[in-house]
């Protein structure tokens, strides 16, 4: 029997978003907009809307929906921000992102995941998302700063790169910890000063490169 995947879109948004207090109308209308199903390989296709991650390939995973929601939310989007993401993976975060920023743009240091995210960017017409692959943890400089900035990997620490291309009120969310496991940050930035405020545990892969792990 053929799925019906908006209806399990809905009753995602409702059981596993609405219902942990996830509150942004903006965000719980980008869930029920963006096929997840999608961002898989199609053998996982009928697992896409389940309360837990899933593999992607290469070591790396698609996030559980709460946690891609519940960053989103921290973030605090308006129409008119440009959002840097670290760490495309599925593209997923990014097709989300994409739906409540005027653009993205997406780093990903393993060339085979951004290939796939790319052509998912194409195929469902996301034409504000810019990428490239590279070093995540030292950010994009080239067009910085960012009004927000999301890493979807656990840090060691912030990465300085990161905060440094964040506009004076902008916001950052990492995961900071240990390679088992982390807690988000919310840091906004205050002119040089950097405000910390930690939210929920987490636990996430690895955020490898200069400014993070040394290796995998």
């Amino acid at each position: 029997m053929a799925i019906d995947y908006r209806q399990a879109r809905q009753r995602m948004v409702e059981v596993q978003l609405e219902a942990r207090g996830i509150r942004d109308a903006r965000v719980l209308e980008a869930f029920r907009r963006v096929p997840r199903h999608e961002f898989v390989e199609p053998a996982m296709a009928a697992q896409a809307y389940a309360d837990r991650p899933l593999p992607i390939g290469h070591g790396q995973t698609i996030s559980q929906p709460y946690m891609v929601a519940i960053m989103t939310e921290l973030l605090d989007l308006q129409p008119d921000h440009r959002v840097l993401e670290i760490g495309t993976g599925s593209g997923y975060q990014a097709a989300i992102l994409a739906e409540l920023a005027r653009s993205v743009f997406t780093v990903e240091r393993m060339p085979e995941l951004a290939r796939a995210a790319r052509e998912r960017f194409d195929r469902l017409g996301l034409d504000n998302i810019l990428q490239r692959v590279g070093d995540g943890t030292l950010g994009w400089k080239q067009y910085a700063p960012y009004d927000r900035i999301v890493v979807t990997a656990g840090a060691p620490r912030v990465p300085a790169s990161l905060r440094d291309q964040l506009v004076d009120g902008g916001l950052l969310v990492v995961p900071t910890g240990s390679r088992l496991g982390q807690v988000l940050e919310l840091i906004r930035r205050e002119g040089e000063r950097f405000a910390h405020e930690r939210s929920i545990a987490c636990t996430f892969v690895p955020l490898c490169g200069a400014e993070g792990w040394q290796n995998d």
